[in-house]
């Protein structure tokens, strides 16, 4: 698998967990009292977002990203939904590239 098959994959799944966390695990542990939701969830996404770190940090080295773009996927990974716009971004830029 390319390294851009796995910066795609890693990133759609640590967004997934990005917002199970926000809009499932929180409202468990703050309305309803269950603390153990957002450990599970938190330990989860915690593990899956340093996945994502280290494979954007071997996407940009092997595609190659631009910094400013490294630094959008990022920073785009630290907002809700943001994950799901940088496939966007992605889907458009590399698409033609993935294909040959």
């Amino acid at each position: 698998m390319s390294d851009l098959k796995k910066f795609r994959l890693i990133n759609k799944i640590e967004g997934f967990s990005f917002i199970i966390l926000l809009f499932i695990a929180m409202p468990l542990k703050y309305m309803f009292g269950f603390p153990i939701a957002t450990k599970i969830a938190g330990m989860i996404h915690g593990i899956l977002f340093i996945g994502f770190i280290l494979q954007l940090v071997a996407s940009s080295q092997s595609v190659p990203f631009s910094k400013k773009e490294s630094f959008l996927f990022f920073v785009m990974s630290l907002v809700p939904f943001g994950s799901f716009y940088t496939d966007k971004i992605y889907a458009i830029k590399y698409a033609i590239k993935e294909v040959s």
